[in-house]
């Protein structure tokens, strides 16, 4: 398997190029230049691969394998290919890759699909840009409307559909997907943390997914003049919201059971260096294994949110995104697991503490995932970092899942 090791390596690298910032990690947003240079890259290795290569309305990107029974549901494998700012090179992209040496492997061996194959690049998963997150395979499966997607905005005021259509693509292509299309949904990601390092094993086994809030908090409260405004007749929106995000911790870990609260993105206005901020927005993620605990962080910060609303200080809560807990396909994780001891792979069964795509998928169709070591358990960041011999160990796996799944015959 020389060659796709060699092939994986390629990739990533290229893939890694398309930086908003060089040197400082990957910042790929969706509908960003970056965003266009990569998928116009992406695009070329599906047609190299002999694949039939579609964009939908949300530019999603679609390479297909025809099979060879007429309106059989397609065998999808993929990821994303956006990023979080300063990120790293394989959080998504090694999906995509995986993806795209399955459709050289199938060509490779001249197999012919009874099931089509169609390797996914999915837009948005991180909502690094327009929030939320996974707003391209919520999006296929209907769970993102037309007008939601049209409303959305990033922090500039730029519409999603003012940033396609800058870069070219088309939003009145057909969006949503049906189900019935789908046969399966296979993804391959980095862990992100740091199990399978410390146990020594290439391959871990998804067998459940954790449910996960995003919130937007907005505070406001009055702008004025930083040397002339005294203490006590002030109304400071940033003031608030960090006595607001300093509590947020307390009440994951009073939660208890591996509950996690993150304040992750905050934007302050007017933003001057010598005025009383008059607005803050701040995200929270709230992620459990159970979703009662999730349930009762939600209400427990829309309670503490509110309870700053005083002394010329209003707040609001707006839920950006509620997905529950998944557990993955029982017959994905059986095959799976048989193919790598049939491969001699070792692996070991993991939850996964981070959202994916294949969490919304699971709903519509079935669903099997793989993860692979991070390097020090490190994500989002820079050092992220891993293996072209565990992501081929992976691939091996996917591939010869999708030659059952698709029924191909050589």
């Amino acid at each position: 398997m020389l060659k796709t090791r060699s092939r994986i390596d390629s990739q990533i690298e290229k893939l890694s190029e398309f930086t908003a910032t060089p040197d400082k990690g990957t910042t790929r947003l969706t509908y960003s230049q970056e965003d266009l240079k990569a998928r116009n890259y992406i695009k070329s290795e599906m047609r190299a691969r002999g694949l039939q290569v579609r964009e939908d309305g949300f530019g999603n990107i679609f390479g297909k394998l025809e099979g060879t029974i007429e309106g059989a549901p397609s065998v999808m494998i993929g990821s994303h290919f956006d990023s979080v700012p300063n990120g790293g090179a394989f959080d998504g992209p090694a999906g995509v890759v995986a993806g795209l040496e399955v459709a050289a492997l199938f060509s490779e061996y001249n197999l012919k699909p009874k099931y089509s194959l169609e390797i996914v690049a999915l837009i948005e998963e991180e909502g690094s840009r327009f929030g939320g997150g996974l707003m391209g395979s919520r999006g296929i499966v209907g769970l993102l409307s037309d007008y939601e997607f049209a409303n959305l905005k990033d922090k500039r005021g730029v519409s999603t559909e003012e940033a396609m259509l800058k870069i070219g693509l088309d939003p009145s292509l057909p969006r949503k997907r049906d189900p019935k299309t789908m046969k399966a949904f296979l993804e391959l990601h980095i862990e992100q943390g740091p199990i399978l390092e410390d146990h020594n094993i290439p391959i871990g086994v998804v067998e459940a997914i954790v449910g996960l809030t995003q919130l937007e908090v907005t505070v406001t409260g009055q702008a004025g003049h930083a040397g002339t405004t005294p203490m006590n007749r002030r109304a400071d929106a940033l003031a608030a919201a960090a006595a607001i995000i300093a509590q947020l911790p307390n009440l994951a870990i009073d939660e208890g059971e591996e509950t996690v609260i993150t304040a992750g993105r905050l934007n302050v206005f007017p933003n001057g260096a010598n005025v009383i901020p008059d607005k803050a927005v701040f995200t929270v993620d709230i992620r459990s294994g159970k979703e009662d605990h999730v349930l009762n962080m939600i209400e427990k910060t829309k309670a503490l949110v509110e309870s700053f609303n005083q002394n010329g200080i209003h707040t609001s809560v707006e839920k950006l995104l509620y997905i529950q807990p998944k557990k993955l396909n029982e017959e994905l994780k059986s095959l799976f697991k048989a193919k790598s001891k049939e491969l001699k792979v070792s692996w070991m069964p993991i939850n996964s503490g981070a959202g994916h795509d294949a969490m919304v998928f699971s709903d519509f169709t079935d669903v099997g995932m793989l993860f692979i070591p991070s390097k020090a358990g490190l994500s989002h960041c820079p050092e992220e970092w891993s293996s072209s011999e565990h992501l081929e160990k992976g691939i091996q796996i996917l591939f010869e899942a999708a030659k059952v799944l698709t029924e191909a015959e050589g």
